[in-house]
């Protein structure tokens, strides 16, 4: 264990603990198994930028590791301390700091919540478009960290497209504001974008500004059932390949919908279903009515489209799947909650994939996600006192990753590599394009301890 008392002239008695249960909190997120639990040696709370960059700067003196750490939300393990040393929880840097209306622009602070976020701006009728479905829970510092994105991805893109600029210290304690308050810039390298997305292993972030959008006039919202899963997922590649104008496109399987319904006491139909939402400030009938028409084409069972009143009860089901899996499976494990993503008119194939490995191992594998960007989540469940089952999940778990990347796609859409996907690293960027990661680790990271033990394979 290192000597992490240097800490004590960084920060006051009530910033740092070793209390256990402390380091239990910070030892796993939400997709690291008990068993595989790892804590930091101290958790540190700073509140300031100049007190990340003091811990910063005396770890890294030191050879110290330092894991940033807040809502604990990622699924890969990207904030869990591989290597012990301190967790940074950025969680008492909550502030929205700044609301500027007329250059629809807000800062805020990293570990602030992303609903947060959208109440501070919603007087002005502006929202932050690219949450993720966890956004209430989950914080822009982890966002930016992961590159994260939500449903409406298919219309907005991802968190990072509506980053401006960000304060960000880097492993020596230096401050850097890479990007600017400007739409654009050609201004030498983008600093910014290799910042989102790096998952806290090349800086931590202290601030963010972040472009918002103004709150459509017009919200429909509804859904489409259909009898077969090759239909629907067709129906929803030629839904974006016809060019439609849609603000989310969410895929949900016959298990997924029973989970659903268990756990939620949701009324949906027990067959494949696609959930649609439209945003307009004019004409956002005729979109639907387009729409409508290409839906019609795969045979559904019944296509329902309602009014911005429809749209709770239609997420509802969907923000609670995952909730939904662990209970209706008491007695089985995850092999590994993940995601991944593929152009979308690979996307038919990726789901049929997952399919026939569930019916050839005859292993629950409940598929879903955010279909109109191809992004895939699916959830291998085994049974854990069945050693050849756990050996056919993990197996199986590979094939799912690989064929993604087969397919022009890659092993994480929006959860990031962390500790889980190092091992596809490779697979998808080649010797090549992970030496020149490396390169630019080891140029901002030279002693190692910005969150040591992930994205990179162990060679």
């Amino acid at each position: 264990m290192p000597d992490v008392s240097f800490l004590e002239d960084v920060l006051a008695d009530d910033q740092l603990s070793t209390a256990a249960t402390d380091r239990d909190r910070h030892a796993r997120d939400w997709g690291t198994a008990e068993r595989d639990a790892s804590p930091p040696d101290v958790v540190a709370w700073p509140e300031s930028t100049e007190e990340v960059a003091a811990v910063l700067a005396a770890a890294n003196e030191r050879g110290v590791p330092v894991t940033p750490f807040a809502a604990g939300t990622g699924i890969e393990g990207n904030a869990v301390p591989a290597r012990g040393g301190v967790s940074l929880d950025l969680t008492r840097m909550d502030s929205v700091l700044d609301v500027r209306p007329s250059d629809r622009q807000v800062d805020v602070e990293p570990g602030v919540l992303g609903g947060r976020v959208d109440e501070a701006v919603a007087s002005a009728g502006l929202f932050f478009p690219p949450l993720p479905t966890s956004g209430d829970v989950a914080t822009i510092g982890g966002m930016i960290a992961t590159n994260a994105s939500g449903k409406q991805t298919v219309k907005y893109g991802k968190v990072g497209d509506w980053v401006r600029e960000l304060e960000v210290v880097l492993a020596d304690g230096s401050v850097i504001t890479p990007g600017t308050r400007a739409k654009k810039s050609s201004s030498g390298y983008d600093l910014r974008d290799l910042i989102v997305g790096s998952e806290g292993t090349l800086g931590v972030v202290t601030r963010a500004t972040l472009e918002l959008a103004g709150r459509p006039d017009q919200i429909r919202a509804g859904r489409a059932v259909f009898g077969d899963l090759d239909d629907a997922t067709a129906a929803v590649a030629d839904v974006i390949r016809s060019g439609v104008d849609v603000a989310a496109l969410e895929l949900i399987d016959a298990l997924s919908a029973r989970m659903a319904n268990a756990y939620i006491d949701a009324d949906l139909p027990a067959r494949p279903t696609v959930f649609l939402e439209f945003h307009a400030n004019h004409g956002i009938g005729e979109e639907v009515a387009f729409c409508r028409r290409v839906l019609e084409e795969y045979d559904p069972v019944e296509i329902e489209i309602g009014d911005e009143r429809a749209a709770d009860d239609i997420w509802a089901a969907r923000r609670e799947l995952a909730d939904a899996t662990r209970a209706y499976y008491p007695d089985r494990e995850s092999i590994h909650a993940g995601d991944v993503a593929v152009p979308i008119t690979a996307y038919p194939d990726l789901v049929g994939v997952i399919h026939a490995l569930a019916d050839e191992h005859d292993v629950p594998i409940p598929t879903f996600g955010h279909a109109g960007d191809g992004n895939v989540h699916f959830d291998v469940l085994v049974d854990p006192g069945d050693d050849g089952q756990v050996a056919a999940g993990h197996a199986i778990y590979d094939a799912i990753v690989e064929r993604a990347i087969e397919l022009g796609g890659t092993a994480t859409g929006e959860h990031g590599i962390g500790q889980g996907k190092r091992q596809f690293l490779r697979l998808e960027h080649g010797d090549a394009g992970v030496a020149a990661m490396r390169a630019i680790k080891d140029a901002l990271d030279p002693n190692g301890t910005l969150n040591p033990g992930k994205i990179f394979p162990d060679d």
